[in-house]
């Protein structure tokens, strides 16, 4: 059985040992305070005209969302009644979760060495930066998850996946998600 005070995340150790002295030297930082680290990993389901139409669907994105991140996920509500759409304000319409600390690192190893390679004809993601250094994609179906039940999912939904880095530029945050392995196409 794992203790949890002595646990620390395979990512997170990987990070302190080898990859903070790699992207100090690769970019000659000269103080340890400059060397980019993960700051954040915001996931959302959107679930859209499905949750107009069956308000159960929601409340299932935010359960599904919450094994996959392994921390409570709420829900997230229309800010304001759109007619046409059939939505009416504070109706929920997905779910969100920010994960941070070990959460963050765990959630990243799981999305990089299981999550991803289950997915059909993966050939890699896109390099996809704002040009602060922050780190977004897309997941077509969340069922490529091992905490999903295949069997008792009802509707299979994509997702967002926002890596936020304290990176100054692309360049830097794409160094260091490929140092954690992210198995960029370009």
């Amino acid at each position: 059985m794992l203790d949890a005070a002595t646990y620390t995340p395979r990512l997170k150790a990987q990070y302190a040992e080898t990859i903070r002295a790699a992207l100090k030297e690769e970019f000659g930082y000269k103080n340890d305070m400059q060397i980019p680290k993960l700051e954040k990993i915001v996931l959302n389901i959107g679930c859209g005209a499905e949750a107009v139409k069956d308000s159960k669907k929601a409340k299932a994105a935010v359960e599904d969302l919450t094994a996959i991140a392994g921390q409570k996920a709420v829900s997230t509500k229309a800010k304001k009644s759109i007619a046409g759409f059939r939505v009416r304000e504070d109706m929920p319409l997905g779910a969100k979760v920010t994960l941070r600390g070990d959460r963050m690192y765990e959630f990243l190893d799981r999305l990089i060495t299981i999550a991803m390679p289950r997915v059909r004809d993966f050939r890699g993601v896109k390099p996809s930066f704002d040009g602060r250094g922050n780190f977004a994609m897309g997941m077509k179906e969340h069922i490529v998850f091992p905490e999903i039940d295949f069997d008792k999912v009802d509707e299979v939904w994509g997702m967002d996946i926002v890596i936020a880095t304290t990176a100054k530029t692309d360049a830097e945050a794409k160094a260091l998600l490929k140092a954690f392995n992210m198995p960029f196409n370009a």
